[in-house]
């Protein structure tokens, strides 16, 4: 509510759910976005005095945090993406086009290794509470490559190239110039469009969802209809357990329900013996749907390095020719490029740490870490590393700086060594987090403008398209052409920062790949 009592003309101020301070100009209305609610503004609160220098140089105190509450956020971002570690390996357990296969033990083990480091990375360069791993969807699509067109080695080296390339557009600034001339109605619906995918990634690694039978609806409801299967069950444990204890405002809600439905999930295991869903003789719809909740027999394993460095750089160019292999750089670096945007400003927005347009201070870092990310995932052989949206659970814990990411990273590197205690936490625990995030971030609707169509229908199609299609890029892409084409018949082409339409081109041309690699 406004105060009464300010002179007209002036500003109001209040808080948001985050605590973050929001400041509405005259009539309630800011300048550049009309007719909608304004967007939150970031608070630095009181000037308060460093503990001392691991507090002084994380600003732990400054973003109103505590060294705890950091490293317990650090803990629920680990255990909420630690599936990559086993996810991973499995998605590059393909053949190439020669018939080679990456060896699965290695590549477990440079995944873990490779998100530790760059993650702790990230704390220590970047500041703020973001995780890296290997991306998903882009490992994907490396999959498909290298199944059909290239080798692991040429097809990795590709990563590089596309790492080196993001790298350079950082350096120069365009990468920062192009997350902040992103309109904040747009910036808005990508935070609220994460949160539906963040959603439907939960639902779908629990099983909650599933993909329903040839000519009947696209998915359906758990098992034929039905709740069936005890992961099911202990998955709604977990998401009705986390709804309490963050409703009911505990410290640690998110962690404490991962623990407390992996323990249930354990002792379940071990009263029925359900086993995973994908076996030697078939598929067991009532499984666990990645890692099976058992107590291991050995605690430690040496990791196995060996596919680090194994990339050709300029193999695919000779291979499939200097064209075609620019256009899998181009695919690749728009995926991985946009990600991190709606990653960044997502995760930002929920906790409180971006400014008044939306953007994060000091990202520069934050998207240099990221690029060398990429390059770094190339040359280890497990596929770009990218900032993981799972760095949300973190933040909704109340993680709000690098350190948090800096206990990330260092369990990721303990999982090198601990991989078997890894694999005892199922997606079933740990996707009702997602879900439970998802919930968070949707609230940031209430900033989007409602009253102007030219708006609404861009805004409409980031969220929408990120879930349907399972692809932040898709639904940022979507977001940006319609935006800058209704902007342009409506008489507000100068309305349009002049790098948005280079990216309504280059996202026309990344939709329109598949057309262009068949011209040329």
């Amino acid at each position: 509510m406004p105060d009464k009592s300010r002179p007209s003309g002036g500003a109001s101020t209040s808080k948001s759910r985050s605590g973050a301070a929001i400041t509405t100009a005259e009539g309630g209305t800011p300048a550049d976005v009309v007719g909608g609610a304004t967007p939150p503004r970031r608070s630095e609160g009181p000037r308060v005095r460093p503990k001392n220098g691991l507090d002084r140089y994380f600003e732990v105190s400054a973003r109103r945090s505590t060294v705890t509450r950091e490293l317990r956020g650090g803990l629920t971002t680990f255990f909420t993406m630690a599936y990559i570690v086993v996810l991973n390996p499995i998605i590059l357990s393909g053949a190439d086009i020669n018939g080679t296969t990456l060896p699965f033990a290695s590549v477990a083990a440079v995944t873990a290794l490779v998100a530790g480091a760059l993650t702790i990375l990230m704390g220590v360069v970047g500041r703020y509470p973001f995780a890296l791993a290997t991306g998903l969807g882009i490992n994907a699509i490396v999959a498909v490559y290298a199944a059909t067109q290239l080798s692991w080695p040429e097809i990795m080296g590709l990563i590089v190239l596309e790492g080196l390339l993001i790298t350079v557009l950082v350096l120069t600034g365009f990468r920062k110039a192009v997350f902040e001339a992103i309109p904040p109605q747009l910036k808005t619906a990508i935070a609220v469009g994460i949160g539906f995918f963040l959603t439907i990634i939960g639902l779908v690694d629990a099983g909650f969802i599933r993909r329903a039978q040839e000519g009947v609806v696209p998915i359906s409801f758990g098992i034929n209809g039905q709740l069936a299967g005890w992961p099911l069950l202990v998955f709604v444990f977990g998401l009705l357990l986390m709804s309490v204890l963050v409703v009911r405002k505990v410290k640690g809600a998110l962690l404490i329900g991962i623990v407390a439905t992996t323990i249930l999930a354990i002792v379940v295991e071990a009263i029925a013996d359900i086993g995973p869903t994908f076996t030697d003789n078939g598929i067991n719809p009532h499984g666990w749907a990645l890692q099976v909740p058992t107590l291991p027999d050995d605690v430690v394993s040496s990791p196995d390095l060996s596919v680090i460095g194994k990339f050709s750089l300029f193999g695919g160019f000779d291979r499939i020719g200097v064209i075609a292999a620019l256009l899998i750089v181009f695919s690749i670096m728009i995926a991985d490029f946009f990600d991190t945007v709606g990653t960044v400003t997502a995760v930002g927005a929920e906790g409180g740490l971006l400014d008044e347009d939306r953007n994060l201070p000091k990202s520069q870092s934050v998207l240099l870490v990221d690029s060398l990310a990429a390059a770094a995932g190339g040359a280890a052989s497990v596929s770009s590393n990218t900032t993981y949206i799972e760095s949300a659970s973190g933040v909704a814990d109340g993680a709000r700086t690098g350190l948090a990411s800096v206990a990330t990273g260092a369990l990721f590197l303990v999982a090198m060594f601990f991989s078997p205690l890894v694999q005892i936490v199922p997606s079933e625990a740990a996707a009702p987090a997602l879900v439970i995030v998802g919930a968070l971030m949707i609230t940031q609707i209430r900033y989007l403008v409602w009253d102007d169509m030219a708006l609404v229908i861009p805004a409409f199609l980031t969220i929408a398209l990120m879930p349907f299609t399972y692809s932040i890029t898709n639904g940022i892409g979507a977001g940006v052409i319609t935006y800058v084409l209704l902007q342009s018949v409506t008489g507000g082409r100068r309305r349009v920062h002049p790098l948005m339409w280079l990216i309504a081109t280059l996202f026309v041309v990344y939709f329109a790949l598949e057309p262009l690699q068949q011209l040329l």
